[in-house]
């Protein structure tokens, strides 16, 4: 039962309203001064504090301050009879969880108590109640013929219910919920292996993809009045944006909340080489070869970006003064923001972020970082905390200060694997878990997106039998030998590679500064 302290000098004359919520289950105790109240607070453990502004003696503002030192955590609403700006400054500046005015009526006392110390029981229990009506209207668009479009709805629906309800309690209706959205995944893998070739060969029937997506996305919303910062933040999924936007959301309006399909294999070496590029894989090697790393060459894979990126500029004829920056740790990061001023003069400001991609890395090789991003919940936790306190975050703030325009963007999502798929491959095979590629592959067809003939993606051909394989829906691949070994050591962390929604559909977000 929720105990509750009240102190007014006119206790007495309140009594009506104590007998309603007593009524309604709740306990209070009642005093009426200052000195009192706080020995009582000191001696009892309070949920809940109304506190009356306008007392002889300690005045509530006074009280206010005590029960801070007292416990700094403990909700106080307070009432008073004055409308002065000052005061209701002076009690928000000192953290009051409410503010009523006098006359105030028993439903508006019950109001703030809900507020303050049910309201997440209340937003669980209605959250939970308005999942289950929406269950059976999901499974339906699920199981419809759907298109790539119909596809964007329904993830950011997923998105949206997996952010409603993960403060819940109930953990019947989460595992109801994650067996919809595995669902989702699995027939969402089904539906771009049927249709991603076709994709590639038809400009006119199929979604924005990594190559398209600077020319179709970023260039017609440059403007020579005002710069463009283009934030490429390495693997963030939708739901990791949605997990920094309220944040954002201070400093900036969402212009277009969008998303396109990433290529595969979705990892940085093929999709953000296509993002920059604006071309397939193989046509990248094929037309830049100076500019192609091998997957099993030595060396970095992404290091020609701003090199690729003039390339598709000047094959579209678009002469653009832009700048190109990757951060890859905190020092780089810290060094941008001091030099932010200097990029206020070109057209359009690049800039690659890459902590939520080490981040994934280092989720599945450190025991600490398992432990701190245990499931999807968690990695957006820990994805708020570092953005809340980067370099990245202070950047964005002065793009803010200057009215610049925004975008937010990345290359590849990741997933939570679960389930490990046996593959055997010679020693030339790659070691990326979710996607493979070799000569002689041992595998499941059926378990997989398959792929013998790699021109038919645009992705290279490494010798003239190699074979892609893909991943999909949450599975991994595993060798046979020591399989139980590696199968316990990489479930549950963090890849990309293969084919998911968390992967393939990637968020391409446009801000404007408030």
């Amino acid at each position: 039962m929720a105990k509750i302290l009240w102190i007014d000098d006119e206790i007495d004359m309140l009594r009506p309203h104590i007998i309603f919520l007593e009524s309604k289950g709740y306990h209070l105790d009642t005093i009426n001064n200052g000195n009192d109240a706080l020995d009582m607070i000191r001696e009892d453990n309070y949920d809940l504090i109304f506190l009356d502004e306008n007392m002889p003696g300690l005045s509530g503002i006074e009280v206010l301050s005590e029960i801070k030192k007292i416990n700094s955590v403990l909700p106080v609403i307070m009432i008073t009879k004055s409308e002065e700006e000052s005061i209701m400054e002076e009690a928000i500046g000192s953290n009051i969880a409410d503010y009523l005015i006098k006359p105030v009526n028993p439903n508006q006392i019950l109001l703030a108590i809900k507020k303050n110390m049910d309201a997440s029981q209340i937003i669980s229990d209605k959250n939970t109640m308005d999942y289950q009506m929406e269950f059976r209207n999901i499974g339906m668009e699920i199981s419809n013929n759907i298109d790539y479009q119909d596809w964007v709805a329904i993830y950011k629906k997923l998105v949206n219910w997996e952010m409603k309800l993960e403060k819940s309690q109930d953990n019947n209706i989460l595992n109801i919920f994650q067996m919809q959205k595995d669902e989702a995944n699995s027939v969402f893998s089904n539906f771009v292996a049927k249709r991603y070739i076709d994709w590639l060969h038809d400009d006119d029937n199929r979604p924005i993809q990594s190559q398209t997506v600077f020319r179709k996305k970023v260039l017609p919303q440059l403007s020579k009045q005002r710069p463009t910062f283009l934030f490429v933040i390495d693997n963030l999924r939708y739901d990791q944006w949605k997990a920094i936007y309220p944040i954002i959301s201070e400093l900036f309006r969402i212009v277009d909340d969008d998303i396109y399909y990433s290529i595969l294999p979705t990892t940085t070496q093929y999709a953000r080489n296509s993002f920059f590029s604006g071309l397939m894989p193989s046509e990248i090697a094929k037309k830049y070869p100076q500019y192609w790393v091998d997957e099993h060459a030595e060396g970095t894979k992404n290091q020609y970006e701003k090199e690729l990126l003039q390339t598709q500029l000047k094959r579209l004829g678009k002469d653009i003064n832009f700048s190109y920056n990757k951060i890859l740790n905190l020092s780089q990061g810290k060094k941008l923001v001091e030099n932010m001023h200097s990029l206020l003069k070109n057209e359009l400001n690049v800039i690659v972020y890459n902590f939520v991609d080490m981040l994934s890395h280092a989720r599945t090789e450190m025991e600490v970082i398992k432990e701190l991003a245990s499931d999807e919940k968690a990695y957006r936790s820990l994805t708020l905390s570092w953005f809340n306190n980067s370099p990245l975050y202070e950047m964005m703030r002065f793009i803010a200060e200057k009215k610049g325009k925004m975008m937010i963007t990345t290359d590849h999502g990741s997933v939570r694997v679960k389930k490990p798929v046996k593959v055997i491959g010679d020693r030339d095979t790659n070691t990326n878990l979710r996607y493979k590629f070799g000569r002689n592959l041992n595998y499941k067809a059926k378990e997989v997106f398959e792929v013998s003939n790699p021109e038919d993606i645009f992705l290279p051909r490494i010798n003239i039998s190699t074979t892609y394989i893909f991943s999909k829906g949450s599975d991994f691949f595993a060798y046979p030998n020591n399989f139980n070994y590696y199968s316990n050591y990489y479930k549950d962390t963090f890849q990309h590679g293969g084919v998911s929604m968390e992967e393939v559909l990637i968020p391409f977000i446009t801000l404007s500064a408030k």
